[in-house]
């Protein structure tokens, strides 16, 4: 091809900056009906909610599917080899063709029909869970299932029919490549599991009182700003299922839940999406309104709300800066308790149904569960209508124990109920493994983050994650960032060398 004369190379790439702006813009108003769908909106709303978010998508995909970009895209690309890999203007049209490509194998009508019945899914998941009522959910499910396959199909080049939307989320993985590692991570957590719960366990009644959810709410708030998350460029709300959405750099809001039986419930939950929204928050404002200001992966995305939940916020460390203020509010409660029982208790090793309650010991294996349930209903290996009986079956297996109702099995997570089914949980796990990967290089580079967290000070470990992660948005690969950063690929081990090290301790055993 040609080379381009810079200055028309310029105008090429600003007209491309543009055309992609307008569909960000777009998808970005879509996103906040689907925010204000999840929060606010009367249940009256629904139909023309559905209406309205299948329109904005489909404009939204017709735009990103237009000829026109696709030869802008093409006259680009040499010039976009010329400038370094890791540059905006390389990274910009080297990500936009990968969207572009994708998105054109996907008829618009397709996009319209799968976003009226997302909202419709939502709805009827939102009833059925407070009724515990699986059955209420069934015929949209299988009507979801029949959607994904469908969008399978418009890839038939890959292996398996889960791969086209594992990509979604996190590009360069496939099922056999989760399998192999989620198989290997199994069996030596469920060893960890065995062990740990031969030993004596520490009790949890501390947790469990009354503890009042506005008084929940401000310190989460605190703890929060704290940290870094600027709420003057974001807010929290309620909702059933918490969750994180940006629309621009500059509003990226969170959503929690309480329990005021329970203290767990809203402290970790907050601290996750705040996980989420930092990353977000702190991408360069430079790559604003494009496809490079976003999450690299899911995987990445989480790593970064699970180090933050857990890593930090699990940590012995943080609760030495943070417990005597948690006593101070709620010192009825805890006033009697030291900062060793509060530590013990919040990382408490029990075999729960609920995957958001769960510890960091078992929480990968109800990850493994849905994306084993996931691959075989894309498959046609199990029905929709056996899926609440598939489920309870593996509880028992990797866990031993059986939900009480639907409500805490099968229809706890909103993932399959708003969005397609595949994909959409194997970035945890992963999340979990580059969690502890970059927290174990950060730990070379500053030795002195552990100090620092026990001060309350968080800047150390902000700053490198913002030089490192949040700042390059979607410009690189997970497996791209993750090398460049650790100097090695994803993979279990610093995940298990934090697990065994971390449990080990507090249960006395050799892991």
């Amino acid at each position: 091809m040609m080379s381009i004369p810079l200055s028309e190379s310029g105008s090429l790439y600003s007209q491309l900056i543009t055309r992609l702006r307008d569909v960000r813009d777009i998808q970005s108003a879509a996103a906040v009906l689907q925010w204000d769908r999840a929060t606010y909106m009367p249940l009256g709303g629904a139909t023309a909610r559905g209406r309205q978010l299948a329109t904005l998508r489909q404009v939204a995909h017709d735009k990103l599917c237009d000829p026109a970009l696709g030869e802008l895209l093409e006259q680009l690309e040499a010039q976009g080899q010329s400038y370094p890999y890791d540059s905006h203007e390389a990274s910009l049209i080297r990500v936009a063709r990968r969207d572009y490509d994708q998105a054109r194998r996907v008829p618009g009508e397709f996009m319209a029909r799968l976003s009226s019945h997302q909202t419709e899914t939502y709805l009827a998941w939102a009833q059925a869970r407070e009724e515990s009522d699986f059955q209420r959910v069934c015929p949209y499910l299988e009507k979801t299932l029949a959607l994904s396959q469908e969008w399978a199909s418009f890839f038939p080049e890959c292996d398996r029919p889960a791969d086209s939307l594992i990509a979604l989320s996190d590009e360069g993985m496939t099922s056999a490549i989760l399998e192999e590692l989620f198989s290997q991570l199994r069996g030596e957590l469920v060893d960890i599991v065995q062990a740990i719960a031969q030993a004596p366990a520490p009790d949890s009644k501390l947790l469990q009182q009354q503890f009042s959810e506005t008084s929940q709410l401000n310190f989460c708030k605190t703890l929060m700003e704290r940290i870094g998350y600027d709420f003057s460029r974001g807010r929290q709300d309620a909702t059933l299922h918490p969750f994180t959405t940006s629309f621009s750099i500059n509003d990226v809001r969170i959503t929690t839940r309480t329990d005021p039986n329970n203290l767990t419930e809203s402290l970790f939950c907050s601290l996750h999406e705040m996980g989420h929204a930092l990353y977000e928050q702190n991408i360069d404002p430079a790559l604003e309104a494009t496809p490079l200001a976003d999450g690299s992966s899911s995987g990445i995305h989480e790593s970064q709300s699970r180090l933050w939940e857990n890593i930090v916020g699990r940590s012995r460390a943080f609760w030495e800066c943070f417990y005597p203020r948690l006593q101070g509010l709620f010192l009825r409660q805890l006033g009697q308790s030291s900062v060793c029982d509060f530590y013990r208790t919040i990382n408490r090793v029990a075999c729960t149904p609920i995957r958001t309650a769960a510890d960091e010991v078992t929480y990968n294996l109800h990850v493994m569960i849905r994306f084993e349930l996931e691959v075989a209903m894309l498959e046609g290996k199990l029905s929709v209508q056996d899926l609440p009986e598939a489920w309870n079956s593996c509880y028992e297996r990797d866990l031993e124990i059986t939900p009480r109702s639907d409500k805490d099995g099968v229809l706890q997570d909103v993932h399959w109920y708003s969005q397609l089914i595949g994909g959409q949980f194997q970035g945890y796990t992963l999340g979990n493994l580059i969690a502890s990967q970059l927290f174990e290089t950060a730990l070379k580079q500053h030795p002195e983050i552990p100090v620092d967290l026990e001060r309350g000070q968080f800047t150390s470990l902000l700053t490198w994650l913002q030089r490192n992660v949040y700042r390059h948005g979607r410009k690189f690969t997970a497996d791209e960032l993750v090398d460049r950063i650790t100097g090695m690929p994803i993979h279990p081990d610093p995940f298990l060398r934090y697990i065994r090290s971390k449990y080990g301790d507090l249960y006395k055993l050799d892991l």
